[in-house]
This record gives structure tokens, sequence and C-alpha cells, in this order.
């Protein structure tokens, strides 16, 4: 097992022991009562919403929906388990077209000049929908300064746009992804990509639909798309269901082709129940790769539904088909 996976694993492993839930016996010979279940614990234990990573020359760095007062929160680590929460925002000002208050899964990448471009959703202001903005730095952390006057994405017939995520194929060419808000207003939600321009801030070509919910698990809803290529296939992970409950789950479709069609696993990779409860509706998922293999860093409530914590686990491949590890077996 690798450094990454193990220090994942040991996570996972401590609260799988008080997960068990089975009852003791004491000294008296009689049962003790059962143990209280407990979740997987935390990395992040805050508000931290939606998260997607970025390694960076002195680590990874997190981006999450806003919380406290930030319209973007950061976290840095050196390893992917221990997080130190910034106070700062990484998107200090919004744009003149977004309203405070909903500022949702940001996603930065790197651009080829070294500098960096930060997707994000906000209320559009005019119509009340979600859409899409870029903003720019110079700096993986920011401060990030807000591009065009306009939102870059804002498909108001469609219900708006939410859950931007980059996209940069073996030739450079780079893609945005995102998802149609058509469940805010009784319309289809689907997970659509689009070209980019070179520098990231502007879009090059129309959309393309990739997938829309068509499962008995996805409820009335896809989003959360991150895309990657394992073995020559492209594979879109996505989330889907209620976020606000624990139906809330993880899966995934692959194509040959970029544009698709994407043919869907049948059921989640990461569910409530496939994680035998360790974590509750997970989803807002990122891909991570390191030196150690890949890692999956996503979202889960905690349990009164108050909050949404980030978790970590190592994602496995058979080829281009993903599965989660739960064991923590070499």
């Amino acid at each position: 097992m690798t450094q990454v996976a193990k220090k994942l694993a040991s996570t996972v492993a401590a609260s799988i022991i008080l997960a068990l839930g089975v009852g003791v016996v004491g000294c008296s010979g009689e049962a003790e009562p059962e143990a209280t279940v407990e979740r997987a614990p935390f990395l992040i234990d805050q508000d931290f919403a939606d998260p997607d990573v970025v390694h960076g020359d002195d680590g990874y760095v997190a981006f999450a929906t806003e919380n406290q007062g930030a319209n973007v929160q950061f976290a840095t680590s050196t390893d992917l388990v221990t997080w130190d929460v910034s106070t700062d925002d990484a998107l200090p000002v919004l744009p003149a077209w977004a309203s405070a208050g909903r500022t949702w899964a940001p996603d930065v990448s790197e651009r080829a000049d070294g500098s960096f471009v930060m997707y994000f959703s906000a209320e559009h202001a005019d119509s009340g929908r979600q859409c899409i903005g870029s903003a720019t730095s110079d700096s993986l952390t920011g401060p990030y300064v807000a591009v065009g006057a306009e939102p870059m994405i804002c498909p108001l017939e469609e219900g708006g746009a939410i859950d931007p995520a980059a996209f940069v194929d073996d030739d450079g060419s780079r893609f945005l992804l995102w998802k149609n808000d058509g469940n805010c207003c009784e319309l289809d939600t689907w997970i659509q990509i689009a070209p980019v321009s070179a520098d990231g801030t502007q879009l090059a070509g129309p959309a393309t639909p990739l997938v829309m919910q068509t499962e008995a698990w996805e409820g009335h809803l896809v989003e959360a798309p991150v895309l990657v290529e394992r073995d020559g296939t492209y594979v879109l992970l996505y989330s889907a269901n209620d976020y606000g409950s624990e139906d809330y789950a993880i899966g995934a479709a692959t194509s040959p082709s970029l544009l698709g069609p994407y043919e869907k696993l049948p059921d989640p990779v990461l569910s409530t129940s496939s994680a035998d409860d360790l974590y509750i509706g997970p989803g807002g998922q990122d891909v991570v790769s390191t030196p150690d293999g890949d890692v999956l860093v996503f979202h889960g409530w905690d349990d009164l539904f108050i909050y949404r914590g980030i978790a970590a686990l190592p994602l496995d491949w058979e080829g281009a088909m993903p599965s989660v590890r739960l064991s923590t077996t070499d």
C-alpha cells in the first residue's frame, strides 16, 4: 500500500473500529450496551463543501463553496491528510453581475504561463439564477480577480449553470464542464462540455451535452462533474440525487471519445450504503493524482446534517473502471 493510501486508510481504520457498534461482555458477564455508531472522521471537520484540490509547489490546496464570509474558502496540506484552513478569501471581490451569498463549487487549474484560472458559480443578480464566472491569479491561493462584466456561462433558459470543472486534453486543448441547473425549475439536468480559449476565460465553441439523470439512484438530477482520462478512455465522475440527503452519491460514466457518447456504470462508485454508512451523502468529488496513486476527495454530511466536511479515500482503477477502496489492508 502506498504512503498516501496508508495514511488515508489508517484514518478510516480508526473510524471503522468505532463504527462496528458491537456489544461487548463486561466483567459481570453481562453484555454491555452497544457502542454508539460513529462516522469516519473528516479531514476538514467543518463546512467545506464541493472541494477542488490542486497540487502546487508547496503541497496541495483545496478550494470550497463559500462559508463564514469567504466567497471561496481554501485550505492547504502537504499530504492530503492534515489540512490548515485559511482565514483569507481566495475570491474576495465578486464581479458586478453576481450577488453575494451563493458562491459555489470553485474549480482552479494552472494555465500554460504558470498563472491560474478559477471558475465559480454565483447568483446572477438580474435573474436570481446561478451562472458561472472566471477569475485569474498569478498565485495558486489568490487573490483571484474576476474576468469581465458578464458571466462566462449563463443559460437562463436552461435554469442557469453551476459546478464548473476544467479539463485539459492530452494535446493541451482546454475544456470546461458544467451542469445546467434545470432542477431549479422542473427542467432536465445535463452535464455539458465546451472548449475554452487558451487563457481559459472564455468559451471557444458550442456546448455538447454528455449525460442527464436516467438512473433510479440519480433521482431528479446529475451534477458536479469531474473528467479524467485513464487507459485511453474518458471517465466522467459526477454526483446525483438530493445533495441534502443520504441519497446523494457519486457515479461514473465512460467513453472512448471526449464528446461521448458516455455509458454509465449501473451503480454508484460511492454512496452512503456502499461506504458502510461511514460517510453520509458523499459527493462534490474531485480526483487527485499523487505519486502514490489517485485519491478521491469528497464531502459528506455530519450526523445532524448541519455541515459538510471533506474526506478522502484511495481510488483504484481496473483499466478505466474506478473503484473506491475502504479496506485498510494491503
